[in-house]
């Protein structure tokens, strides 16, 4: 078995979360991404955030929500994605910036159009009713 290691930020407002599409993906993703070497959680979720979407996340007001376990999308049986989420608050305006194509809010209905790993965190934002 082979985990791939990301971080992501989970961000509610009104009972809806925010995702993210790369180009030539047929999927959302919780925004976030790959652990580089020798990055911490808060390093790798305020780079890779300001990298996707242009905005700052406030460091001080982050905040450990869960780590979640799924099937990797797209790869062989077998490689797991290991997501460690935090919520927290940012600086600037969100938009789409380097590979992401678009940003959308995405209630529990729409849980069919996003990854594996993502369904298993709607799933658990639903049953502790913070997603619509």
């Amino acid at each position: 078995m082979t985990v791939i290691d990301k971080v992501a930020w989970i961000r509610l407002e009104d009972g809806v979360i925010l995702s993210s599409r790369s180009r030539g993906k047929d999927v959302y993703y919780i925004p976030g991404g790959k652990r580089e070497p020798g990055e911490s959680d808060l390093d790798t979720l305020t780079r890779e955030i300001r990298e996707e979407l242009s905005v700052a996340i406030v460091a001080d007001s982050a905040a450990h929500l869960g780590t979640f376990h799924a099937q990797a999308h797209g790869h062989p049986d077998g490689r797991i994605v290991r997501m460690t989420c935090y919520t927290a608050d940012y600086q600037g305006t969100l938009r789409p910036d380097n590979e992401i194509e678009e940003i959308a809010w995405l209630t529990h209905a729409d849980r069919h159009r996003v990854s594996p790993v993502d369904r298993v965190i709607f799933d658990h934002l639903r049953a502790t009713a913070r997603l619509l």
